[in-house]
């Protein structure tokens, strides 16, 4: 990994950098790495799809990271080929040894000391005990291996999979192993699975290997229910950081004080039709990418105080 210059002025532990959903759609991971080297952010999670081309080389792509001085942080799950189901018991073997394997051939050879994984679809009526259970076994396994490795495996609690709600929450980690075992929290995925982001995070603090950074609108805090998925496809439920979902000082304030030491990323969906500030560019989609860019990292420097250059 880079020798990264602190960026944080009370924890010169935490990294900053962003997941490839701004600009997957629309970007190669190549112009991902020169794109966040400019903005002065230090890391990039890509998702599977950004890497697919580069996966029977993997340090060839990690030359391109080295160069630029950026790190890359890990890869989301779900690569192809990749089984991601955690709790369908003929399915599970087969999850286990893909990740184990990805982890292997990828993540290893780029350094990689965490990695963030999402856990596959809701089941309809929601996820039973015994769900939860086969879930938890799955990562127990996976994670026991993967930390022979120096990786430690991270599940991302989100909203229309497995684990959205605060009791599968707290399930899932009072049923995992905590030496190989961690989670990553994203503050507008708890928020909009009706949890408080800075509580959760704060109560299992030692089991942040990573934060997602996220935010949604004030109106769904403490729901009762999650917002279908249905409704998100119609209009994102997600927001650019200051969408008011997210208290984000009180989250750095929390990150600050406990010391955190890790990875501290923008996940936010790329820009499309009817979101706010898309349209009033004219629907461009290059420039939406760079304008919600521009104000992530902005909020960053100018509200939360990170060092970071102006965006140019």
């Amino acid at each position: 990994m880079p020798n990264h210059t602190p960026l944080d002025p009370e924890n010169p532990d935490i990294l900053y950098g962003s997941t490839s959903s701004l600009w997957d759609g629309s970007h190669s991971i190549e112009w991902g790495i020169k794109r966040i080297a400019a903005l002065g952010l230090q890391g990039i999670e890509p998702y599977a799809k950004q890497i697919e081309n580069h996966r029977d080389n993997p340090l060839a792509l990690k030359e391109k990271f080295d160069a630029a001085g950026v790190t890359m942080i890990d890869v989301s799950n779900g690569a192809k080929g990749q089984s991601t189901n955690f709790i369908d018991p003929a399915e599970i073997p087969q999850t286990i040894e893909d990740h184990v394997a990805f982890a292997r051939d990828f993540l290893l050879p780029f350094g990689c000391d965490m990695w963030k994984c999402n856990m596959g679809k809701r089941p309809e009526s929601g996820t039973t005990d015994d769900q939860l259970k086969r879930l938890a076994d799955t990562l127990n396994e996976i994670g026991r291996q993967t930390i022979e490795m120096g990786i430690r495996l991270a599940p991302h609690p989100h909203i229309w999979g497995p684990v959205e709600r605060e009791h599968e929450v707290q399930a899932m980690l009072d049923l995992t192993d905590p030496n190989f075992v961690w989670m990553t929290p994203d503050t507008g995925h708890l928020t909009l699975g009706g949890m408080d982001a800075v509580q959760i995070m704060d109560k299992y603090f030692d089991r942040i290997a990573e934060v997602h950074l996220k935010d949604t609108y004030a109106k769904y805090r403490g729901n009762s229910a999650t917002p279908p998925q249905s409704q998100h496809f119609d209009s994102s439920v997600y927001h650019n950081m200051g969408g008011g979902g997210v208290d984000f000082p009180a989250v750095m304030k929390l990150l600050r004080e406990r010391h955190f030491k890790g990875w501290v990323v923008f996940d936010m969906d790329g820009p499309r039709e009817g979101d706010d500030g898309f349209d009033a560019i004219g629907g461009n989609l290059d420039l939406a990418v760079d304008d919600y860019l521009a104000h992530n990292v902005n909020y960053l420097r100018v509200i939360l105080g990170v060092n970071l250059p102006p965006f140019n």
